[in-house]
């Protein structure tokens, strides 16, 4: 996908992070156990994230994304609660929509101490944690459901290795820091580690009330509760190197926990509401913007998504512009941070280890150790060749969805300066198509979004050879300057509005004739370095459709390609068709489902006007997530058939949750109901509005257009759908396209 990492195949039988990889699998994820075989937690918040498991412990962090961590180092690698010394057993679990705060519910199991038996059940133990400002919050709440007084000892073990996260992936180092000596006082503990790079990292525990016992490894409190009893404990584990206001106290948990919620409240107060008539839905949609909440940082910019937990939770530029564009009709200032965000980050100069030439967008950053020193190039790395036109279509998808031309004025210099690099570095050998080839050896082979080392190939299997020139590339490259063009006629430049339609036409003309593949009825997956076509059935030629460079009967032949059984899977489109050579459902690019490239090959169809098989996918996807964990689409999952009375086939190391795949569902709505807005006229339009068969109703609570806002409901009839104004605010229009 669009990350560093998870390059190959995934396979269950790596025999641990100490094995030599194969080098040709750069930044391969090994898969020593996976996320799927028990339930983790993940809450995160700004750069700080936790992977937890259901009891709200952390027991498994070798070779594993267990942890707490901030800017990708592990603070906390291990965390566990007993009771006399046993496992609490767990009674439920699950994470707050609004809040993303981790709740379980525990009680003791039967504890013999001292020839007296305390059964099973007699204790419950209410766990409530959330992340806040580099700080990870508890509070435990034990109570005494019995009729007699229960003396119990409580502990908490604790540790932290301060690993990497490219460590915790899988990848050694010849040379690690030193762990500088505990220090404990009465109430709290500080753990510490100096790295290579000199930035000393700690970890202070703090604790209310003061533990009975404390050491450098665990704390332990004695409770003696009488019937119906119960007391709070509080616990503060702070990663940022920076000690909470008011510690581990009662007062700083709930004063985080109400920061909290307003910043929740300031995130989501402008962003359009959508109830439906089908409840399992709404629970979707529920998930997806509590997680997209979650997801995104406030940055000096304005709000950024970050792309997923626990791989990739930081900027990625692919994923970033992805995730907004399908938010644009329900949440346009994210669009805003993006665009401000990538801008203020664009390259300025040649950089051959971050692969950075100047106008070129950003693939990633990341703030560990290992980034610092160099031992991996993403500090903050250029390697994606598709960021850069995706860019300038997010800026022109935006000003049509708002009329903010003065965002535009403001970035308009880095718009050019990404045309630019297109023209002058992304055409590498001059015949008018964008290749990529990475400068640094160690940064990624494959730099589209199936940027895993085996992605690109022929039809026998062989790889391609670069600089390679990517189907879908060549689109965003169309559409970026059909945008371009667009922005500048409304800035008024004229001139360069022609200029850019000349280019874009030409590109449409030079694209047919060299990717349309007759043999397979769509468009080859690549060019390789000799031009020669990689005539391989894939995915990637239903971004054709969402960029608009493919020819209306060409569309149709992709669209009814990739609705076929080959690539259909009944839950989505595979990413590689089952006849191609390197099928395998298993694979990360090379036959999984991706949301996110679902709901782009959807919008296209949209787009080309073949909604039913829109809605066809749109189903699909819906219900995968009606039978995934909370209601989540995970970053991907395997491409095997569907089978009658069987969910989706999990992959083992998919992020969960994900932003563009949490943006999916919305995405696909939009286009559904054909959401269209025209703010020079304070005019929302619904173009020939369709409804899948899963929902009859759709209430839309909070559009704006402008300075105005509506509330609609769309009702499915038998041969169309109604679109009723519940409320108006301002002379905003509404009209509905049959």
């Amino acid at each position: 996908m669009a990350k560093t990492g998870l390059e190959g195949d995934i396979t269950m039988t790596t025999p641990g992070p100490d094995t030599i990889q194969d080098p040709a699998a750069e930044y391969y994820i090994p898969a020593v156990g996976s996320l799927t075989d028990r339930h983790t937690r993940t809450i995160k918040h700004a750069d700080t994230f936790a992977v937890f498991d259901d009891h709200g412990d952390i027991l498994y962090a070798r070779g594993r994304p267990d942890g707490l961590f901030h800017q990708d180092t592990r603070y906390l690698s291990r965390l566990e609660l007993l009771i006399d010394g046993q496992r609490p057993l767990l009674l439920s679990t699950t994470i707050m929509d609004r809040t993303a705060v981790l709740s379980s519910d525990l009680c003791n199991p039967d504890l013999y101490k001292d020839g007296t038996h305390i059964l099973r059940e007699t204790l419950h133990l209410s766990r409530a944690k959330f992340l806040w400002n580099g700080a990870c919050y508890e509070r435990l709440v034990v109570r005494n459901h019995s009729e007699n007084r229960v003396r119990v000892t409580l502990t908490l073990r604790y540790g932290a290795d301060f690993a990497d996260l490219f460590e915790a992936r899988g990848q050694n180092r010849a040379r690690r820091g030193r762990i500088e000596p505990p220090v404990v006082a009465d109430d709290q503990v500080t753990l510490a580690y100096v790295g290579l790079d000199g930035v000393r990292r700690e970890t202070l525990f703090q604790f209310d009330p003061p533990p009975t016992r404390l050491s450098s490894v665990e704390a332990s409190i004695e409770l003696d509760l009488g019937p119906d009893e119960w007391v709070p404990l509080f616990t503060t584990i702070s990663v940022a190197g920076i000690a909470p206001e008011r510690g581990g106290s009662r007062t700083g948990f709930f004063a985080a926990l109400r920061g909290k919620a307003r910043d929740h409240r300031a995130l989501f107060g402008p962003v359009a509401h959508i109830v439906t008539s089908n409840s399992v839905f709404n629970e979707t949609l529920r998930r997806s913007a509590s997680d997209l909440a979650m997801l995104v940082t406030e940055t000096e910019q304005g709000p950024y998504p970050y792309a997923g937990i626990p791989w990739f939770s930081t900027a990625f530029g692919r994923d970033g512009i992805i995730t907004a564009m399908l938010l644009l009709g329900f949440a346009p200032d994210l669009a805003a941070g993006v665009l401000r965000y990538l801008a203020a980050n664009q390259a300025v100069e040649e950089d051959a280890v971050a692969d950075a030439e100047p106008g070129k967008i950003l693939h990633e950053t990341r703030g560990g150790e290992m980034a610092s020193l160099g031992e991996v190039p993403f500090r903050r790395y250029y390697g994606s060749v598709d960021s850069t036109p995706l860019f300038v279509i997010l800026a022109g998808a935006y000003a049509t969805r708002t009329g903010d031309l003065g965002l535009i004025s403001d970035i308009w210099p880095n718009i050019e300066a990404a045309l630019s690099w297109i023209d002058d570095y992304g055409d590498r050998d001059g015949d008018g198509f964008v290749e990529y080839g990475r400068r640094n050896q160690d940064g990624l082979i494959n730099q589209g979004w199936k940027d895993s080392h085996d992605s690109v190939f022929h039809e026998d299997g062989t790889l391609a050879e670069g600089p390679i020139a990517l189907v879908e590339v060549q689109g965003y490259v169309f559409a970026a300057k059909r945008a371009a063009a667009d922005l500048a006629r409304r800035i008024g430049l004229p001139e360069r509005a022609a200029t850019l339609e000349i280019e874009a036409e030409a590109l449409r003309v030079r694209f047919e004739n060299a990717f349309w593949c007759e043999r397979l009825g769509t468009y080859a997956l690549a060019l390789d370095a000799g031009k020669r076509q990689c005539q391989v059935g894939a995915s990637n030629a239903g971004h054709a459709l969402f960029t608009g460079i493919a020819s209306a009967d060409r569309a149709a032949r992709v669209a009814a390609n990739l609705m076929d059984a080959t690539s259909f899977s009944g839950w989505g489109i595979r990413t590689l068709a089952t006849s191609q050579a390197r099928y395998n459902p298993m694979s990360y690019h090379n036959g999984s489902i991706w949301p996110h490239d679902n709901g782009l090959i959807a919008l296209g169809f949209a787009r080309y006007g073949h909604k039913e098989e829109a809605a066809r996918i749109f189903q699909g996807l819906f219900e995968s997530s009606a039978e995934t964990d909370l209601r989540r689409l995970p970053e991907l999952f395997c491409g095997f058939p569907r089978r009658r009375g069987r969910a989706p086939v999990s992959y083992p190391v998919a992020c969960s949750p994900q932003a563009w795949a949490s943006a999916t569902l919305p995405g696909l709505l939009a286009a559904a109901i054909g959401l269209e807005f025209h703010p020079e006229g304070n005019e929302i339009r619904f173009n020939r509005p369709v409804l899948p068969t899963f929902l009859e109703e759709v209430e839309l609570h909070g559009l704006r257009v402008g300075a105005c806002e509506v509330d609609v409901l769309l009702r499915r009839h038998a041969i169309d759908v109604g679109v009723t104004v519940l409320r108006r605010s301002g002379p905003v229009r509404v009209v509905t396209i049959s």
